[in-house]
């Protein structure tokens, strides 16, 4: 692993990606398996003007074992420290931000209890909601990344030793990243300003629905909801500071209206869903729910995600993403969906973001419901886009334009 580009990628991530501000506490989430990416985080944090950097490692072995051996009842109560061991820094004068690093094992949960897996990750997606609204709703700056781990680096080159693939995937990360430019913050404001004209064309033409269709049976048309917004490449804060909430990140994305989905969908890449993969889906949606689904590897854990709470056969987002985009084109599938879903157009099942409606971030949830945008203790994004997408787009005054030709922007 090239260091020097990891202090690269470390420190874009950080002043960039996070775009930490002076005084603030700055969080950090990292495998245990990571602690030099962690440092490399903490030192560019540091010279970004954090008042603290607070690093929390987290062991995916040690996880597993405690799904398949502890209590359900035990594993579904998190106690309360947990919860304001995140909140005493949002609601401290100076505020604070986050960086999760993910370097999960696709596979992790294999062959664990799903009905079991997916109870026990509700009830602490329910626990934490209070701290997970200060990212949906852009309340504080925050920022996902990945780098390898092991057992996620030989699923995606399993034919090589552990460490050569890891060498591999470090670089593959490198490069969709645009850290092998040598100058990844010039790299990603050029990469930034493109993804946001494309953003201001679309909130331009006033889309009422858009229409995708491809060769492999999708045919689907997404009503938006009131009010929505499309978005991309960066966000803003409550607090006016710029961040980019996923490294890398290729798509624009807007709310669907939660009623107003119709039609088949065909997954096109597999997923990885609570440490399994979920392979060959589609779904039939009627009004918006999801009526008819199956999938050719792991159907019951994908019935287990559609049900998962009242709203969750729902979705809450809908993002476009050109097929000549860097993760696609490097050809690799990599069983994250940080990556995989900026490697084709996506929807996502559950939770939209209230910042997809206009003034949706001070709004409650009553409100962002009556405009359309779902509401659920999840957000999963699935792969829909194929080489032939073609998306068609119709404007509240009754015009056709065309979004996408053959899985690319056309515009």
């Amino acid at each position: 692993m090239n260091k020097t580009y990891l202090q690269l990628y470390a420190d874009f991530v950080v002043k960039v990606g996070v775009n930490v501000r002076p005084r603030q506490n700055f969080i950090i989430r990292c495998p245990v398996t990571m602690p030099e990416f962690a440092h490399a985080c903490a030192k560019a944090g540091y010279e970004a003007g954090a008042k603290e950097v607070i690093v929390r490692y987290e062991d995916e072995k040690l996880s597993r074992i405690k799904m398949e051996l502890g209590a359900e009842e035990d594993l579904s109560s998190p106690k309360p420290y947990e919860l304001r061991s995140y909140l005493d820094y949002a609601e401290d004068p100076d505020g604070c931000c986050t960086l999760a690093i993910h370097a999960a094992d696709p596979e992790a949960y294999a062959g664990l209890d799903a009905g079991k897996l997916n109870r026990v990750n509700l009830a602490r997606r329910n626990f934490l909601k209070p701290w997970q609204e200060y990212t949906m709703k852009d309340r504080i700056q925050w920022c996902v990344v990945a780098v390898p781990a092991p057992g996620w680096a030989v699923k995606v080159f399993p034919d090589l030793p552990v460490e050569e693939a890891m060498e591999k995937l470090w670089q593959l990360i490198f490069e969709v990243c645009r850290v092998t430019t040598g100058d990844p913050v010039t790299a990603w404001k050029e990469h930034v300003a493109r993804t946001k004209a494309r953003r201001d064309q679309l909130n331009a033409w006033q889309l009422d629905h858009i229409h995708m269709t491809s060769a492999n049976g999708t045919d689907l048309t997404i009503g938006l909801a009131e009010d929505a917004t499309w978005e991309g490449a960066s966000s803003v804060a409550e607090n006016g500071t710029e961040f980019i909430a996923n490294v890398p990140t290729e798509e624009v994305f807007c709310a669907p209206h939660r009623e107003r989905v119709n039609g088949v969908v065909y997954g096109t890449k597999p997923y990885a869903y609570n440490g399994q993969l979920i392979e060959g889906w589609h779904v039939t949606f009627r009004d918006g729910k999801a009526v008819e689904y199956g999938a050719e590897k792991n159907g019951e854990l994908w019935a287990e995600l559609l049900k998962t709470d009242e709203n969750s056969d729902r979705i809450g987002e809908i993002a476009l993403v050109p097929a000549s985009s860097p993760i696609n084109r490097c050809g690799v599938l990599f069983y994250n969906t940080l990556f995989d879903e900026n490697a084709a157009c996506h929807i996502a099942f559950g939770a939209g973001y209230p910042t997809n409606i206009k003034g949706g971030a001070a709004m409650t949830r009553a409100q962002l419901l009556e405009k359309g945008l779902n509401d659920s203790a999840i957000h999963e994004d699935v792969m829909i886009g194929a080489p032939d997408t073609h998306v068609i787009g119709v404007t509240r005054s009754g015009e056709t334009v065309t979004i996408f030709e053959n899985g690319e922007w056309a515009f």
